[in-house]
């Protein structure tokens, strides 16, 4: 009888634990999913106005339609270069994220960044740190300014929460040039990643 009791015990101890282990909100399992994802995500689209520019053609003379070739190649070469230590640059790029997500609920969240504080290759900052991104110099290429801007959306899971639907921008400020997406995610054999980008819009 004694032994009975004993292992009817136990067994409610591991069915108790059991339920509290599976106990895991919907607003904390997405954001375990987001910050899975983010970093390819970002590494994915985000757009970076020091490389954005393409190399200088010749000049034309509208009076005889001939190139006007006088100093073009050392332009290009000076632009090549530019290129070439940008690429080689081990500083962390600076990336602009949103503050909030952009939400299709009611809620309206702050994006947390924390996670994401010691990543190898990018710097992220909440956008609210600097000027309006609409005011940044498309040209600039040294300043302490964002390469660029990342908003995101909120998942849209689907039934089994074994896929999800991300809406994301990407920018590189000044408001002339900028990307739509829409991302899907899925679940496979236990970790989350990019399973198709299509893009939505351009400008």
């Amino acid at each position: 009888m004694k032994l009975s009791k004993f292992i009817f015990i136990i067994l409610v101890l591991l069915s108790s634990f059991g339920c509290k282990k599976k106990e895991v909100s919907e607003s904390d399992f997405e954001k375990n999913v987001m910050n899975t994802v983010f970093v390819e995500i970002v590494d994915s689209i985000y757009m970076d106005r020091r490389t954005i520019l393409p190399p200088p053609m010749p000049r034309r003379d509208f009076k005889t339609n001939k190139e006007d070739t006088i100093g073009y190649h050392d332009r290009l070469k000076r632009y090549k270069i530019e290129q070439d230590s940008i690429k080689n640059d081990k500083n962390r790029i600076l990336i602009g994220v949103y503050d909030f997500v952009v939400n299709n609920k009611i809620r309206n969240e702050k994006f947390d960044l924390t996670p994401f504080k010691n990543n190898k290759k990018f710097d992220f900052q909440y956008v609210s740190k600097f000027p309006e991104e609409r005011y940044w110099d498309i040209e600039d290429k040294k300043s302490e300014m964002p390469v660029g801007t990342i908003e995101i959306s909120n998942i849209i899971f689907n039934k089994d929460k074994t896929s999800g639907i991300i809406e994301a921008t990407a920018s590189c400020g000044g408001g002339k040039c900028g990307q739509g997406f829409e991302i899907t995610i899925e679940n496979k054999s236990g970790e989350w990643h990019i399973a198709k980008i299509v893009q939505t819009w351009i400008s």
